[in-house]
């Protein structure tokens, strides 16, 4: 799964500037805008067929479960891993040859490339927000931001609206607060299944999977930042509070609820659990213990600095 890096040890020894990983491989960008790749072969680790396309010039990639991409300084983008992937890029591989300022995966199976013009361009499977065409008009110009669920996507327009498309069930179908999408978004968040929309005014908008997430979501105010974690949401006020909603690994804080009151200055979330930096550079964290949310075992390390 990635873990035997020794058949490219000898262009590992130096000039690596990033690493890279699908959920089992690994790419390395070289200072020389080069890329060295390992792990299993069909999840990205054997870029062989593609190797003269990633010797030089390659200055930005990522990756999602199966895939990786490439943005190359001549503004194109090159692919490898899953074959699932490939096949969807050939519908809009001419739209990537030129103009590419930045890539992402948008979710597990999906990629997105902003072009320099501000459009959007996605592919990868129709099921997990790889295919936009459905609002293809709406993604030609003026695209600032993107995000995904597992399965849908959410672009954040300059003029402060909000774009979705993908899974309906897990944030893909925006009808029910699109009147409130259609400007003052300053970013757009997510978890695993819904999305949360930070508005200039301090208020938020929710939607996706639990319907009772837009319930909760529309009595909140003063909040400046959200942060997704699996099946939760946080959120930090403007007085440094926190506030929690969504399944119990990550959305039920009441353990610590006493040092989420004030003072919180960040707000990290990972599979199932959070942490948070107080402006007194302690560390509190809540959520599942398997996965972070239990740090008792280093908390004398995290009161301070």
């Amino acid at each position: 799964m990635g873990g035997d890096s020794s058949a490219v040890a000898s262009l590992l020894t130096e000039g690596v500037v990033q690493i890279v990983a699908t959920d089992a491989a690994f790419a390395a960008i070289k200072d020389d805008g080069s890329v060295v790749t390992w792990g299993q072969w069909n999840r990205g680790g054997d870029s062989t067929a593609i190797a003269t396309l990633l010797a030089e010039g390659v200055a930005q990639v990522c990756g999602n479960t199966g895939a990786f991409a490439a943005r190359k300084s001549n503004g194109s983008v090159v692919t490898w891993g899953d074959a699932f992937f490939r096949f969807f890029l050939l519908a809009v591989a001419p739209l990537l040859a030129t103009g590419v300022v930045h890539i992402c995966a948008t979710s597990v199976n999906a990629f997105a490339a902003f072009k320099a013009n501000g459009s959007l361009v996605t592919w990868g499977s129709k099921f997990f927000g790889g295919d936009s065409s459905k609002v293809a008009p709406l993604l030609t110009e003026g695209v600032a931001q993107v995000c995904g669920t597992n399965t849908a996507c959410a672009a954040l327009l300059i003029d402060g609206s909000v774009v979705t498309w993908g899974n309906d069930e897990e944030g893909g179908d925006s009808s029910q607060v699109a009147t409130l999408l259609t400007e003052g978004v300053v970013e757009v968040y997510n978890n695993y299944h819904a999305f949360v929309a930070l508005k200039a005014d301090g208020s938020v908008v929710s939607w996706g999977e639990t319907s009772w997430t837009h319930w909760y979501t529309k009595h909140l105010s003063d909040v400046v930042q959200v942060c997704g974690a699996g099946g939760a949401f946080a959120a930090i006020r403007s007085g440094g509070s926190v506030v929690t909603w969504g399944d119990d690994w990550g959305g039920d804080s009441s353990e610590v609820a006493a040092l989420l009151i004030e003072g919180v200055v960040q707000i990290c979330g990972g599979e199932m659990a959070f942490a948070a930096i107080k402006a007194d550079g302690s560390v509190v964290s809540w959520g599942d213990s398997r996965f972070g949310g239990d740090s008792s075992a280093v908390a004398s390390l995290l009161t301070e600095g």
